[in-house]
């Protein structure tokens, strides 16, 4: 009997790029983590470390890309598989989907990391069994993906719900955001890097009454009610550095009870945001779902 094939999967981030060669979402072969640095060092890494795997696993059958965005995501723009105007410096413009796909001469499967995340956790985690589902990451930056019938919506782009423009805290009002591009946007308010311009260290740092926890929380539930009145979604799976935060996730729940009303038909809150259920794998096996789907 042939052995299954074998995908290459990455999970491009501002921070560091996670990558990966499997089988299957229960067969990670080999993986490793390298810093995202420039374009051409960071690529370059990246394929050398899959160069050693087809030489040791034979050819891949495809690469999946779950990537930092905002990327380009229509297959029939010229820019397909690049970033585009990202904040992350240096990086705007880089083709990465192609410098893969030419490497390796393989189908490729392109989506933003959030996407990729949603799709991983639908097929293997926490949204198995939903028709709409939404993957929110908290972490340096804010992200959202969302799956309807198990496609991710792209759209003119793709989704960018770190950067929806909440209402302000009232104990929250003379802090002017870090967004670059919104100020106070969701991200420039509840981000990681928001919270340690505000506060000089992470919310897991802060006494567990400090404000602060109800302020994110505030500002985070405000999310999850936006979603539940645009696309009703079974399932928010949350994950992120800043969510690991003790009891974040009870008071985020607690306020978007509190917001939404009881309008949107939500019997159980807890079953409707919940933890990630890969934990820090989801942006790779999203990366291995869209190279099966490349494939396929």
């Amino acid at each position: 009997m042939s052995a299954s094939p074998l995908y290459g999967c990455i999970e491009a981030g501002g921070t560091k790029f996670v990558l990966g060669v499997a089988r299957d979402h229960e067969t990670l072969l080999r993986t490793t983590r390298i810093p995202t640095t420039r374009p051409a060092e960071t690529l370059d890494a990246a394929l050398a470390f899959f160069n050693d795997a087809s030489t040791e696993f034979g050819s891949f059958a495809a690469i999946g890309i779950a990537s930092f965005g905002p990327v380009s995501l229509d297959r029939n723009a010229p820019d397909w598989g690049h970033i585009t105007t990202t904040p992350k410096p240096g990086w705007s413009g880089t083709d990465l989907a192609g410098a893969i796909g030419r490497a390796f001469d393989c189908p490729v499967g392109f989506d933003t990391d959030v996407n990729a995340a949603i799709l991983a956790e639908s097929l293997w985690g926490a949204a198995r069994g939903s028709d709409i589902a939404v993957y929110i990451t908290v972490g340096t930056g804010i992200g959202g993906g969302a799956l309807i019938a198990g496609c991710p919506i792209h759209g003119l782009r793709h989704p960018e719900m770190g950067h929806m423009l909440p209402r302000r805290h009232p104990e929250d009002l003379a802090f002017a955001g870090i967004c670059p591009f919104h100020g106070d946007c969701l991200e420039g308010l509840a981000s990681g890097a928001a919270i340690r311009a505000r506060w000089g260290c992470s919310l897991s740092e802060l006494a567990s009454d400090h404000p602060a926890h109800a302020i994110i929380a505030y500002y985070l539930a405000q999310l999850a009610v936006a979603l539940q009145a645009l696309l009703s979604p079974q399932r928010i799976v949350v994950g992120g550095g800043v969510m690991a935060t003790p009891g974040l996730i009870d008071c985020v729940r607690a306020e978007a009870v509190r917001l939404s009303g009881d309008y949107f038909g939500c019997r159980d809150i807890a079953t409707l945001i919940v933890p990630t259920g890969l934990g820090d794998r989801s942006g790779l096996l999203g990366a291995l779902a869209l190279a099966q789907k490349a494939l396929r």
